[in-house]
């Protein structure tokens, strides 16, 4: 079996160790590939404190993926040694269900592969991005444009694509208010990609100093959610909102936002998930409560084609993987996602 180096947390509580893991040999619709840069998502947080109760140690985290292809599988025909790629939240599906057939594999009716933490279809278990290379199916491989840097890309495999879903889903354009709350490693990328479509679009959230970023970004104007009177006046003012936020909100003040037949969309996973509503706050204007997972293969590709054309990275800080713990301490802390430089782990 191939080894690689990785940064793994043996066990809940437990510090990241350096050590060497196996990937599986090249299967034929397989694709190796040396990874160049990681960043580090909310989720793997979540993961690595089990929040959730499923996580599966030892645990080497990571899901936004950006690298070069190292060597294809004999059946691969799509992409060659050299490539530029990246690999997202997804390793496997069935390939079978009607969401796997319609592209949007993130909603398989057997349940997605995640990158790490999760039991693939052969029984092993998957072991993500905070690694030297790692080994997908080509088929959950995509393709990162010349004009997107490395390292920038990384967090639009996740965080990117985790807002371009239900920003197209919901069909984000001219003559629409779009409301982003919260500008961490996903608002900040939901302002960028509303904009870039043609929305107007307000950031709402609890941290005045980020309100030239949130401008500079494409945002008409920044709203200061504690500041009540602020709120009030936006009153009905928005037909999506897309809630980026990892923790309990009250959400009826929000859906009081929404015009008629808006859509309060939920993208950030709190690690308590329950919440709670009024229901006449729907029933007074026909609104809604959604949630968006990422999005399937051809929509992050279409993601990264789109980001491409309109010159949108991620704001990162590149960090050496040392640095990891203490990133994990500051995330909340961070302008916009910390990214790790693999080839700091080391040689392959």
């Amino acid at each position: 079996m191939p080894s690689t180096l990785a940064l793994s947390l043996p066990a809940k509580g437990a510090p990241f160790t350096p050590t060497t893991i196996e990937r599986r040999p090249l299967r034929d619709n397989d694709v190796r590939i040396d990874i160049g840069f990681c960043g580090i998502c909310h989720t793997d947080l979540h993961f690595g404190h089990d929040d959730w109760g499923a996580t599966l140690f030892p645990l080497v985290p990571g899901h936004e993926i950006t690298g070069v292809v190292a060597e294809v599988g004999a059946a691969v025909t799509e992409f060659s040694a050299g490539d530029r790629v990246g690999v997202g939240c997804m390793v496997n599906s069935c390939g079978q269900c009607a969401p796997c057939t319609s592209g949007e594999e993130q909603y398989c009716t057997e349940g997605f592969v995640k990158t790490y933490s999760a039991r693939d279809r052969d029984g092993t278990v998957t072991l993500g991005g905070y690694s030297r290379s790692i080994v997908v199916a080509d088929r959950f491989v995509v393709r990162i444009p010349d004009e997107l840097e490395l390292a920038g890309a990384a967090p639009l495999l996740c965080a990117g694509v985790t807002v371009y879903s239900p920003l197209c889903r919901w069909q984000a354009g001219p003559g629409m208010n779009v409301g982003v709350l919260g500008m961490g490693g996903l608002g900040h990328l939901g302002v960028k990609i509303a904009a870039a479509m043609g929305a107007e679009v307000t950031l709402l959230g609890r941290s005045p100093e980020k309100k030239d970023d949130a401008l500079r970004f494409g945002a008409a104007r920044f709203v200061d959610t504690r500041e009540r009177a602020e709120l009030a006046g936006l009153a009905g003012h928005f037909d999506l909102l897309v809630n980026t936020v990892p923790a309990l909100l009250d959400v009826d003040a929000y859906l009081d936002l929404l015009g008629l037949g808006g859509t309060l969309v939920n993208v950030g996973a709190p690690g308590d998930p329950v919440a709670s509503y009024n229901v006449f706050s729907l029933l007074s204007a026909r609104r809604s409560i959604a949630g968006s997972s990422i999005g399937g293969m051809r929509e992050t590709q279409d993601m990264l084609d789109f980001c491409a054309k309109h010159g949108i990275t991620s704001e990162i800080e590149t960090i050496s993987a040392d640095r990891v713990p203490e990133a994990w301490e500051n995330l909340s802390g961070v302008r916009y996602r910390y990214v790790i430089d693999i080839a700091t782990l080391g040689a392959p």
